[in-house]
């Protein structure tokens, strides 16, 4: 293109009018890419002064320089319009107000049975016990023989017991966690003073008084000169802490292989007796089994079902309720959820 006077004049009053029209930092952007840039004709118009005269060169150019000059001082004129134009708008439609009250954030919480077993190791460890733990997959014989549990006997047969395979290796889910007991005795020598919560497993179908997984919390007690007094002692002192001052407990003749004498344990609570778990002396042949000298020593055990326990105290009827995890279910007991 040839260098004319009125074709620069009119190069920049295009790109005057171009830029005054913008609406939007976008549609700036497209201007200054044809008017404003290197491919713009006033940038083009400035790459010919070379093949111009002298005398020329001097005119054009400084005719040149003041279009891009008024161009360029135009276009940062708008840009700086258009962007405080788009920031008051994302104030007006992005604004806070920071009277409102907050929004409170659903917070995880320990469910029911979590506190239950946490309220009854505390229970225990403010009277001198110690928490004792084991293995949820449990060898036969820490399971079943150690407790004087005969091999004829129903709980160990499959429509009882999860046997693991190969079941020559003999390992269960354990079903009672009395394995730690023996656990316990084995590797600790007496005075003996622990509590054994956690889940345990039965070939139980799912329903609303039984689960295949649950959870118990078992007691044992060796030392000298332990009584069936000392055991009653205490399952009444472990049951006015958890149900209330005003429930009574007794024990009713039972019999189970580990323990011997036997007894079941019944609570009064809410205007009737209500079965709450099992206990006794521990049968000397276990003490035997564990290597405890029963000329020296005697002691106590006994074991409640940990979901049982919280059915009756807060009056839930559907074991579905306990074990499904619906968080309105755990919102009920207020355990940390907001």
């Amino acid at each position: 293109m040839a260098l004319d006077k009125a074709q620069i004049e009119q190069e920049l009053q295009q790109a005057l009018s171009q830029i005054s029209a913008a609406v939007n930092l976008e549609s700036l952007k497209q201007v200054k890419i044809e008017y404003v840039g290197d491919k713009s004709p006033l940038a083009k118009a400035n790459q010919l002064l070379a093949s111009l005269e002298p005398a020329q060169r001097a005119e054009f150019g400084k005719l040149i320089g003041g279009a891009r000059a008024t161009v360029n001082e135009a276009f940062e004129a708008k840009s700086n319009e258009l962007s405080l134009q788009r920031d008051l708008i994302a104030l007006q439609e992005e604004k806070v107000d920071v009277t409102l009250p907050a929004r409170t954030a659903l917070k995880g919480g320990l469910h029911p049975l979590t506190s239950l077993i946490n309220e009854i190791s505390d229970l225990f460890i403010g009277i001198g016990y110690n928490i004792a733990e084991g293995p949820e997959l449990e060898s036969e014989w820490l399971n079943f023989d150690a407790l004087n549990i005969p091999a004829d006997h129903p709980a160990r047969s499959m429509q009882d017991t999860f046997f693991v395979e190969p079941l020559e290796a003999k390992l269960v889910l354990r079903t009672h966690t009395s394995p730690v007991q023996i656990r316990t005795m084995l590797n600790q020598k007496p005075p003996i003073y622990v509590i054994c919560p956690g889940k345990t497993y039965r070939a139980d179908e799912l329903d609303a008084t039984h689960t295949p997984v649950f959870h118990q919390v078992e007691g044992l007690v060796i030392d000298t000169n332990i009584t069936m007094a000392d055991l009653n002692g205490t399952l009444d002192y472990f049951a006015k802490s958890i149900f209330g001052d005003d429930v009574k407990t007794r024990l009713r003749p039972s019999f189970f292989p580990f323990t011997e004498p036997s007894a079941e344990v019944d609570i009064f609570f809410n205007g009737r007796w209500i079965e709450w778990g099992g206990c006794g002396m521990v049968n000397q042949k276990v003490l035997i089994a564990c290597g405890v000298d029963i000329e020296k020593y005697s002691g106590f055990a006994f074991g409640m079902g940990l979901e049982r326990t919280l059915m009756v105290k807060y009056g839930i009827t559907d074991m579905h309720d306990i074990v499904e995890g619906d968080v309105r279910f755990t919102q009920r007991f207020g355990l940390g959820i907001k």
